[in-house]
C-alpha cells in the first residue's frame, strides 16, 4: 500500500486527510509545495498547504466531484500529470466536505 492509499484509508476527518495529502506531496523529491484550494462560488480559497512555495513551477490540477468542480490541487515541481489527476480523484470527496453546497444536501 502507498503513502496516498495509507491516508485516505485511515478514515480521518477531511482536515486531517488534506492536510496529511499535502505534507505528504510537499515531502516527494519532485515536489517542493502542495495546496488545496476550495471552489467558493466564482473563486478558489486556499486551504491546506505544505511545503516552501516556487510558483513559477507551479501546476494545478482541477478537483471534481461527480462532474462538479469543487476545487484545485496546486503543487510547485515537476510531478508527473498521472500522479496529480490520480491524487485529485481520490481526495475530491474530501474536498467536497469544504465546498459550498449552496445550502443543498448531498451525500458522498
Amino acid at each position: 500500500m502507498t503513502r496516498l492509499e495509507e491516508i485516505l484509508e485511515r478514515g480521518a476527518d477531511a482536515d486531517d486527510v488534506l492536510r496529511d495529502v499535502v505534507d505528504h506531496l510537499a515531502g516527494l523529491p519532485e515536489i517542493a509545495w502542495a495546496g488545496v484550494s476550495f471552489r467558493e462560488g466564482e473563486e478558489l480559497v486556499l486551504g491546506p498547504q505544505a511545503g516552501t512555495a516556487d510558483e513559477a513551477r507551479r501546476v494545478r490540477t482541477k478537483i471534481a466531484y461527480d462532474g462538479d468542480d469543487v476545487g484545485e490541487l496546486a503543487v510547485d515541481g515537476a510531478p508527473s500529470p498521472e500522479l496529480l489527476e490520480r491524487v485529485a480523484a481520490a481526495i475530491a470527496p474530501y474536498v467536497l466536505l469544504g465546498w459550498d453546497t449552496g445550502g443543498e444536501a448531498w451525500e458522498p
